[in-house]
């Protein structure tokens, strides 16, 4: 018998119950009869074996609106009358987010919509899973109860599990509707929104990253011959990965290895394994099994706040589109990105492991889109290590294109233009040529020093994290790096880098650096940066609280192997560290003990130490603006870190789109407070800087330089931008102008300076 929908979530399902919902729904579609009469039955069988009192399918229209297809328990005059505006209800949502929604009294949710003519009023339990082939929504499936109560996990599974299957005897059948959304969608030319994760402009042509696998074969014969295909297939996997980990460019030690070893970890988790096996003994093939595995992850792991487990989710996602390769196929484990690329291929994918970026042709890759992902994930990180146009956070994206597609990617804007009109086309071609002759230009200044109009040298550097950055400390002709962010190394690793690790990168940034100055930027993580290996602690106010130095000097062992491995790493070399989120002057003395602390130790052992070691600060915290002639003498530089500093100054949470656009980085009042840091450093003889994204940006940069600031540290690509507004300014002109657009108050002064600067013919 079939397990109540209320049974006590700590007992396992039946198994046999699965079996026989999907066994029901292969004999149903074979059965003669038209598509209506078979979901008519469909739903009743489903209600009727998950004790059900109503189950009800809803398809998607051409417009994205949901239809009523058919229902059990409803009112069936309702059927092919009940229409759910894109979005809408409880069961829009679903379709929207493509998440189960899991609700015991549905009428009092807010985001409920009352539709009178199906009689569900009754009702309060609610439980709806997308109906998903490939990627796309097809539907909605939904179960619904008179007694209100949370449905357990084990129901969410098997209706998953069953709108799974469903799913493809829709398509297969040839039910009308089943796919109607699908094929309007693909004709039309869309322009879809997300995150910019790396800057520029490309145009090309759309291949779908690991195109997902479509599982025809869903209930199996003969368990245990399933079982020995997964296992097979599950050691090919291993060997796949550990291939990745002895081959080529990815052999070297760095961040790259130190993700796929991560991937080896999790091809080798136990749980998993299992997982996928209970999964075959309810009656589901190894390819079913996989997938099913795969949807109840993605669905537990995206309920999680946690970025560390969404980036997890991830990495098992792209195991398990590689263990499905490898039983539909047999000998295809590797990537999709083994196949020829088209000379000017956009990725898209809906979600990637940062080692499969690695494995795609870097001279014929134009662009990436993916559809969930953050500006944080590992992905991300890596495509700005490579120079790729990148978006993220596209939603639906993939129900939107083919392979094949043309397709365009603002990376500026965080636009992707799917199959574009002409006219798109050409005022892109028309940006793109435009942005070649700016780089040609940008490439000519690359030797020139950054030298105002009136003999004052701008120093103009470089933010990196990844040794692969070094690529750009040449070709931008940044003067050094002003912000080294060593806490990517950690956040890519599967396990805390041990000391020797972390001297090597180091001493690999030193080495390629030629000479130029770098500034390390010790751990800054806690916040919205996690590390993978270290247990985190739940925070109301993650960006108020235990980060930065703070954990630091917490942690002090922490500190001390980071501090150590940098004084090794700069034998014979100069050495510039400095300590993120300093909120007061003691912290400063702490951290600086624990650094003389650990030069006294090489000394004592008779280490090479660094020929010079210069301690500075970050200055991000709006505390420490008011402890300036306290906090500079504790230290020989200092560096603004406007991006935190501005949304502590504000209170304005730079990731919430609400208010993050509602202040103004030119605003009078926090002009004001960064000209009280370069006039405070002027006053003590302490070099002060600036790294931050406003630094990259000519109006923004015109602005700081009239408050004061000498040295900025940006993108790569922003350099070259820079520094022609740098080559056309007048510097004490524009500290008048700056000083009086200030005094003068108001929101912000961005008008009246550019208006300054058209006036003085600087190019912005």
């Amino acid at each position: 018998m079939i397990k109540a929908p209320f049974q006590d979530e700590h007992v396992p399902p039946t198994e046999p119950g699965l079996r026989i919902i999907l066994r029901r729904l292969r004999e149903i579609i074979e059965e003669p009869g038209d598509g209506q009469s078979r979901l008519d039955k469909i739903v009743r069988q489903i209600a009727g074996l998950m004790v059900a009192e109503v189950c009800s399918i809803y398809l998607k229209r051409q417009d994205g609106s949901l239809e009523l297809f058919a229902t059990e328990g409803l009112n069936v005059t309702a059927v092919h009358r009940t229409f759910m505006k894109r979005g809408e209800g409880l069961v829009g949502r679903c379709a929207e987010m493509a998440v189960p929604i899991n609700e015991p009294d549905a009428q009092s949710h807010p985001a409920f919509s009352y539709r009178p003519e199906t009689g569900e009023e009754i009702y309060h339990s609610f439980l709806a899973v997308p109906i998903l082939r490939s990627g796309d929504v097809l539907g909605v499936l939904t179960v619904q109860n008179k007694t209100p109560r949370e449905y357990s996990d084990e129901d969410v599974e098997i209706l998953q599990t069953t709108a799974m299957v469903l799913a493809e005897q829709l398509v297969s059948a040839g039910i009308p509707g089943a796919n109607m959304a699908i094929e309007f969608s693909r004709r039309v030319g869309h322009v879809v929104r997300g995150q910019s994760i790396s800057d520029g402009i490309a145009l090309g042509h759309a291949v779908l990253h690991q195109p997902r696998v479509v599982v025809t074969r869903l209930t199996a014969d003969d368990p245990n011959a399933e079982s020995l295909r997964l296992e097979t297939a599950i050691t090919e996997l291993k060997a796949t990965v550990d291939e990745m980990l002895g081959s080529g460019d990815l052999a070297r030690e760095g961040e790259h290895k130190d993700i796929l070893e991560a991937y080896r970890m999790f091809a080798n988790d136990r749980g998993w394994q299992r997982r996928l096996k209970e999964a075959i003994q309810s009656g589901l093939t190894a390819e079913a099994a996989v997938e099913r595995v795969q949807n109840e992850t993605r669905a537990r792991m995206l309920r999680q706040r946690d970025p560390y487990w969404r980036d997890r989710v991830r990495d098992l996602e792209d195991l398990s589109d590689r263990l499905l390769r490898i039983l539909t196929t047999p000998n295809a484990g590797g990537s999709a990105a083994d196949k020829q690329l088209p000379h000017d291929a956009i990725v898209i994918a809906r979600n990637m492991g940062a080692a499969d970026l690695l494995d795609y042709d870097r001279t014929r890759l134009r662009g990436l889109v993916i559809e969930e992902g953050g500006g944080q994930s590992h992905v991300a990180i890596v495509a700005r290590a490579l120079g790729v146009v990148a978006v993220t956070d596209v939603r639906r994206v993939i129900e939107r294109i083919d392979a094949g597609d043309p397709v365009i990617v603002d990376g500026n804007t965080g636009e992707v233009f799917v199959r574009p009109t002409g006219d798109v086309i050409q005022a892109y071609s028309d940006k793109v040529r435009f942005r070649a002759r700016q780089q040609r230009q940008y490439r000519s200044l690359v030797g020139r020093p950054a030298i105002t109009a009136d003999g004052e040298r701008i120093a103009l550097q470089m933010n990196a994290g990844l040794p692969d950055d070094l690529i750009h400390l040449e070709q931008s002709g940044a003067e050094g790096i002003g912000l080294f962010r060593t806490e990517l190394q950690f956040m890519v690793a599967a396990t805390f880098p041990r000391g020797d690790r972390q001297t090597q990168v180091y001493r690999a940034v030193i080495e390629g650096a030629e000479g130029k100055p770098i500034t390390f930027r010790t751990l800054d993580i806690g916040g919205d940066k996690v590390l993978p290996y270290m247990r985190q602690h739940a925070e109301d106010n993650p960006a108020l609280g235990w980060r930065g130095i703070r954990m630091g000097l917490d942690r002090t062992a922490l500190l001390r192997t980071q501090l150590r491995s940098m004084l090794r790493a700069a034998e014979g070399a100069d050495l510039r560290v400095m300590i993120p989120m300093v909120s007061e002057p003691e912290e400063i003395i702490a951290a600086r003990a624990i650094l003389n602390r650990e030069i006294e130790v090489l000394r004592r052992r008779g280490v090479g130490e660094p020929t010079r070691v210069q301690f500075g600060i970050m200055i991000e915290v709006p505390s420490l603006l008011f402890a300036l002639d306290q906090a500079l003498p504790l230290v020989d530089f200092a560096s603004v870190g406007s991006n935190d500093l501005m949304q502590y100054f504000f209170a304005s949470d730079r990731g919430n789109p609400k208010v993050s656009s509602r202040f103004d980085v030119l605003a009078p009042s926090f002009l004001r407070a960064l000209k009280s840091v370069t006039e405070a450093g002027k006053r003590l003889g302490v070099p002060v800087a600036l790294c931050g994204e406003i630094g990259g940006r000519p109006l923004e940069a015109l602005a700081l330089i009239g408050a004061g600031f000498r040295t900025l540290s940006m993108a790569p690509a922003s350099i070259g931008p820079v520094k022609t507004m740098v080559l056309g300014m007048h510097a004490a002109r524009t500290e008048a102008a700056v000083a009086e657009l200030i005094n003068k108050g108001g929101h912000s002064i961005r008008d009246g300076l550019a208006a300054f600067a058209a006036s003085e013919g600087i190019e912005i």
